[in-house]
């Protein structure tokens, strides 16, 4: 059976490669646990928080309407890819690492990265110091209507799908 998604979702996405799998999925579960409490001091509406690869992302479009940051860099996280040609930098520093976003955040869109994990873990400590409380503002301001993902019906006549088949890690 499909897991129902609630209407109200902020995605963290990282790469699907075994390297980023190691590093980066650990790091992008830190980000929820600062994301999550930062939302629990904002008198706002719950909004749930899910840790996704970039695969699902990139081919599941109503997850695409979602707020989203992306961790981890273009070499191992395919969503940092397309982000790169979308997103002006917030903040590079010496080619070492940076937060990519739109500064009027009108687009809910991050991508955080370095060139190396411990790269990337600075750029997410700068990230919760620096740019996530208007983020979360932006986040609060954002209409989830249209953004509602339907829960799969199952169709006696489709084939099963597996559970290992999802990746969404709730």
């Amino acid at each position: 059976m499909a897991d129902v998604l609630p209407d109200r979702m902020l995605l963290i996405v990282t790469g699907s490669t075994l390297r980023a799998e190691e590093v980066d999925r650990p790091l992008a579960y830190y980000l929820k646990q600062r994301i999550e409490e930062r939302l629990a001091e904002l008198t706002i509406d719950p909004i749930s928080v899910r840790v996704i690869a970039d695969f699902r992302w990139l081919n599941d479009d109503p997850l695409q309407s979602y707020p989203s940051i992306s961790v981890g860099g273009p070499g191992v996280n395919a969503l940092a890819g397309r982000f790169y040609e979308q997103l002006p930098f917030a903040l590079a520093i010496d080619e070492q690492y940076c937060i990519q976003m739109d500064p009027a955040i009108e687009d809910l869109r991050v991508s955080i990265w370095g060139m190396d994990n411990p790269k990337t873990q600075i750029a997410v400590g700068i990230f919760v110091e620096r740019f996530l409380p208007r983020w979360l503002e932006g986040c609060a301001r954002f209409s989830f209507e249209g953004a509602r993902i339907e829960p799969l019906v199952e169709d006696e006549d489709e084939e099963d799908v597996e559970d290992e088949d999802l990746d969404l890690d709730v």
